[in-house]
């Protein structure tokens, strides 16, 4: 995750070698990919809370949207990756924490939100994310990510989704727990630009 830190930080990621970084705030990314617009094959993943006017800043413009957490968001991003004349992958959210901050549907809901994502063929369904809570024992985390990947399995058999191969979870705390139970996608800012300062640059 590279959110709150600045063009120049990732540029600097970028010359070690680092070509996907994470946002969480659609105007501070849309500022990033004009300032670094030189690096051509520079990607974003879009992973935090979309709001519903500022899905057209997003969707369309980054490699794949990580946070779909509800119905209503899907036909806003299958209009505006149609403007842009893509297709824009995406992955549903789940929600499987206690906490009630942390986002994403709930388990069943899910069906509804496939159904509803094959229905627009300007969106591409790869997978699922789930941000657990955090433990100072990484294993403590584990169950939950065993969960993502029998709800993506079970998905991917009742649907036929060939394409549906990601799991996005685990930080730098827990990323190596994540990677055994079938992570194909972590997110380790932290452990790459440090601690992330209180407010975006």
């Amino acid at each position: 995750m590279s959110k709150t830190h600045d063009a120049d930080r990732i540029r600097a990621a970028y010359a070690a070698g680092q070509r996907l970084f994470g946002e969480s705030y659609a105007v501070e990314l849309m500022r990033k990919q004009e300032a670094l617009s030189d690096l051509a094959d520079l990607q974003f993943h879009f992973i935090g809370g979309i709001q519903s006017n500022k899905v057209k800043l997003v969707a369309g413009r980054v490699a794949l949207v990580q946070s779909v957490d509800r119905v209503k968001l899907l036909p806003l991003i299958a209009q505006a990756a149609g403007q842009c004349g893509v297709r824009q992958p995406i992955l549903l959210e789940v929600h499987l924490s206690p906490e009630e901050s942390k986002g994403g549907a709930l388990p069943g809901d899910l069906p509804a939100l496939v159904e509803s994502a094959l229905s627009l063929p300007e969106i591409e369904l790869a997978g699922l994310m789930t941000m657990p809570p955090y433990f100072d024992d990484p294993e403590q985390a584990r169950p939950c990510f065993a969960r993502l990947r029998g709800l993506k399995e079970e998905l991917a058999a009742r649907y036929a989704l060939p394409a549906f191969h990601h799991l996005s979870m685990g930080m730098s705390h827990d990323f190596e727990v994540a990677i055994e139970e079938g992570a194909t996608l972590v997110r380790v800012g932290t452990a790459i630009f440090g601690e992330r300062l209180r407010q975006a640059p």
